[in-house]
């Protein structure tokens, strides 16, 4: 099972998943290595960034619903300022 599942939401979905109400985070143009302790979903608001794992490169912009599984290990190249709302679990 991959570590890194992209997806697209109705808006209908994303309404039953309360996603308007979760935190917003932001960041400029740049690189960094990340470790996920725990779970995190995500739709993207705004940008484009590749997140390279062990499994291989993800590209990942606005409009996507991006679930990071607990344990992934990835760097991120963010390629366009990412706004996101966010979630763990």
């Amino acid at each position: 099972m991959s570590k890194v599942i992209i997806e697209k939401l109705t808006k209908e979905q994303q309404t039953a998943r309360g996603i308007s109400k979760w935190p917003i985070w932001e960041k400029e143009i740049s690189e960094f290595d990340w470790y996920y302790d725990s779970e995190e979903e995500c739709q993207i608001l705004e940008g484009k960034v590749v997140v390279e794992t062990a499994e291989g490169n993800f590209t990942i912009q606005k409009g996507d619903f991006v679930t990071f599984k607990e344990g992934l290990k990835c760097k991120w190249k963010i390629s366009e300022p990412i706004r996101k709302h966010y979630n763990f679990k």
